[in-house]
């Protein structure tokens, strides 16, 4: 994926629902502007395997923020 940066963030406290963490990454990576191409690439990696997948993919894109 182009964008070599990574979104910031942190899954903590956030409802462990598949749908709630990826609504969570797509706020926040929209918020820091990623593009909404790059956005949804990620998110179609994400639901292309099981549970597991989705959280590691979402997670490989995230840099958490200690703030």
């Amino acid at each position: 994926m182009s964008e070599e940066r990574k979104v910031l963030g942190s899954f903590d406290g956030i409802n462990g629902n598949a749908f709630m963490l990826m609504g969570y990454f797509q706020q926040q990576a929209t918020r820091q502007r990623f593009s909404k191409e790059w956005i949804k690439k990620v998110l179609d990696e994400a639901m292309r395997g099981d549970y597991n997948h989705l959280v590691g993919t979402l997670l490989i894109h995230m840099e958490k923020n200690d703030a």
